[in-house]
């Protein structure tokens, strides 16, 4: 944190890469202290980066998906999604599938049948709705593509955490704050009759 606010002078945006389990950062204690930490005192938002190529097959894209609801659902943070690689595969697919139910379910059909279709098929009925606000822009690091509307979505996201996360991040503070004086009050007052009664016992007889 103190590297941070010695160089946010200079540096518009601090982009920090979590590489490895998702689940090891996502539910972890530690990933939780970054994250709140990052949140509490600077604009802060999840960019989670799609294998473009490795998404078109309809599972692995769902499997994507479930991973990015989970991290949305766990941060509460401003959250996009980006499809990298669109020099290689274009990422229309995917806007697609998320704007088309049957589309997706099409391409499903497509595949060779399993238990996971059918799993798939479900949970494309539930996130649906996840969807619906989901940012999401597709770049290429080869080209450039892509990273205009990159920083169009990152000044989005700023509004969103200036308007929605932090007046939330900011009541549970106080409700914490309330909540921690209100235990010590109570515990004050226990001490105080416990104290009360001690004198009575020692008192004149």
């Amino acid at each position: 944190m103190d590297l941070l606010e010695k160089r946010k002078t200079t540096a518009p945006y601090f982009l920090i890469d979590t590489p490895g389990q998702i689940e090891a950062f996502t539910w972890s204690a530690s990933g939780t202290i970054i994250t709140d930490t990052l949140a509490s005192t600077y604009p802060t938002m999840i960019a989670y980066v799609v294998d473009s190529a490795r998404a078109t097959n309809p599972t692995t894209f769902m499997s994507n998906m479930l991973y990015a609801c989970s991290i949305l659902y766990r941060t509460k943070l401003p959250f996009f999604l980006v499809f990298n690689k669109a020099d290689i595969v274009k990422p229309d697919f995917a806007t697609k599938w998320m704007g088309d139910f049957e589309a997706f379910q099409d391409a499903l059909d497509e595949t060779k049948s399993s238990y996971m279709n059918d799993l798939t098929r479900s949970l494309s009925l539930v996130l649906d709705t996840f969807y619906e606000n989901l940012n999401h822009v597709a770049v290429s690091s080869r080209t450039g593509e892509g990273f205009d509307k990159v920083l169009e979505t990152i000044e989005k996201c700023t509004t969103e955490y200036d308007t929605v996360y932090k007046p939330m991040y900011d009541q549970l503070l106080k409700e914490r704050s309330e909540a921690q004086g209100n235990e010590a009050a109570e515990e004050l007052n226990n001490l105080e009759i416990k104290d009360k009664g001690t004198e009575k016992k020692d008192g004149p007889q």
